[in-house]
C-alpha cells in the first residue's frame, strides 16, 4: 500500500472545504474537520479523514441533515434530553457533552441521553472533550449492527465503542475508546479498501463462516472480544444508548453504507461527573498521580519495555504525526480528490499542492 505523509492542517483544509461544499455551516464543518483529524493524529485512521465521502453520501441521500436544529430539553435538576435534529453525529454528541459539563457544574453529576443523532467517529473525542474541562466521563452509544448475540451468527448488536476518561493531576489522563468487537470494524473496513486480509478469529463472512478476507468480513459480522462478555457489553450499550433514550435499538440503527433509506436514529449516553465531589480537586489530582506512578512502576512481563495508561499510546502516536505528518493512502487520497471534483472544488488550491 502506497502512502504519503500529509501535515495535519492540511487535512484539517481539506475536510472542511469538503463538508462546507456538502452544504455545512462553516463553524459545523471546522469542528468534524478538526475531529477526523484527530482520530488520524491519534492513530485510529479507521475513524478518520477516510470516511468523508461516506458521511458526504449520506448527506447526499438525505439522511443526514447538514443543518440541524439541535435542541435540548431539561428534564430534572442533572439530566438533559438531546434532539439532534438527525445531524452529523460529531455535533450532536459535542452538544450533549457541553449539556452534561454543565449539569456537573451545578449538580456534581450530569447525565444526557442523545435521539435522533448519526454515527459520532472516534468516541474518545467527547470523553477528551470534558477531561479538558476537568471533568471525568462517560460515554455510551449504540449502532448499526455488526454482531450477532452470543450464540448467534446473523449481525444483530452494533460495535459501539465504549469511552471513558479521568483527568490526572501532573500525569497523564486515563482515556479508554473500545469497541464491543475484538477490533474496531472501520479497520476492517480500511483493510478491505486496500485489499489486504485480516487475521482469523475477528469475524464471519455472510455463511456465519470464519474469514480472513477483509471484505467479506465487513458484509459479515465481527466477532465481539472476550466471547460471552464482549457480546453482554455490547447489548448493555444497545439498552442504555438505545432502548433508554428512544433512539432506534435491537438491529434498527441504519448501516452507514448499505442503507439509506431513512436517518440512523443512533442513541448515546453521556455522563459527566465533577472529580471535587468527595475530597477537593487538588487532593484528586494528587491522588491521580499517586495511582498513575504506582501502576507505572510494576513489575515488567515478559516482552514489555514500559507500562503505559489507556489513551498514553495514542497521545504519543499523535505528538509524532503532528511533526511528522499523518500517513495517508493513495487510495484515500483519490477518493478525497475526486469527492472535490464532484463538489466543483480543486483541491490542489486548499491543500494537497504537492499532488
Amino acid at each position: 500500500m502506497s502512502e504519503r505523509l500529509i501535515k495535519a492542517e492540511e487535512l484539517r483544509r481539506i475536510a472542511a472545504k469538503l463538508f462546507e461544499g456538502g452544504g455545512l455551516r462553516p463553524e459545523d464543518a471546522a469542528v468534524i474537520a478538526c475531529d477526523l483529524v484527530e482520530a488520524n493524529l491519534r492513530g485510529l485512521d479507521s475513524h478518520g479523514v477516510s470516511r468523508i465521502p461516506m458521511y458526504l453520501e449520506r448527506i447526499r441521500r438525505g439522511v443526514v441533515n447538514p443543518q440541524p436544529n439541535i435542541s435540548v430539553h431539561q428534564v430534572s435538576a442533572a439530566v438533559s434530553l438531546v434532539d439532534g435534529d438527525d445531524g452529523m453525529g460529531f455535533l450532536v454528541a459535542h452538544r450533549a457533552m457541553d449539556e452534561a459539563i454543565a449539569l456537573a457544574a451545578e449538580s456534581g453529576i450530569g447525565l444526557v441521553g442523545v435521539r435522533r443523532s448519526t454515527h459520532y467517529g472516534m468516541a474518545a473525542l467527547y470523553v477528551k472533550q470534558a477531561i479538558e474541562k476537568g471533568y471525568i466521563a462517560l460515554a455510551y452509544t449504540n449502532s448499526s449492527p455488526a454482531l450477532p448475540v452470543w450464540g448467534g451468527r446473523t449481525a444483530f448488536l452494533g460495535a459501539s465503542p465504549f469511552a471513558a476518561g479521568v483527568p490526572g493531576g501532573k500525569e497523564v489522563p486515563y482515556v479508554l475508546d473500545m469497541a464491543m468487537t475484538v477490533i474496531a470494524r472501520g479497520k476492517i473496513r480500511m483493510a478491505a479498501l486496500h485489499g489486504e486480509p485480516i487475521p482469523q478469529g475477528l469475524a464471519l463472512d455472510s455463511d456465519g463462516a470464519p474469514t480472513t478476507n477483509a471484505q467479506k468480513a465487513f458484509e459479515g459480522v465481527c466477532l465481539p472480544f472476550g466471547g460471552a462478555k464482549g457480546a453482554a457489553l455490547a447489548m448493555l450499550m444497545d439498552l442504555l444508548a438505545g432502548v433508554l433514550t428512544g433512539a432506534n435499538y435491537g438491529g434498527a440503527v441504519k448501516s452507514l453504507y448499505y442503507d439509506h433509506s431513512e436517518p440512523q436514529n443512533v442513541g448515546h449516553l453521556f455522563l459527566a461527573i465533577r472529580p471535587d465531589l468527595f475530597m477537593t480537586r487538588e487532593e484528586f489530582g494528587t491522588r491521580m498521580d499517586t495511582f498513575v506512578a504506582k501502576a507505572k512502576s510494576s513489575p515488567l512481563a515478559q516482552g514489555f519495555e514500559e507500562i503505559l495508561i489507556p489513551g498514553e499510546p495514542e497521545e504519543r502516536t499523535a505528538a509524532i504525526r503532528l511533526q511528522t505528518g499523518i500517513p495517508i493512502s493513495d487510495e484515500v487520497v483519490r477518493e478525497l480528490l475526486d469527492e472535490g471534483a464532484r463538489l466543483g472544488l480543486d483541491l490542489h488550491e486548499y491543500c494537497f499542492r504537492n499532488l
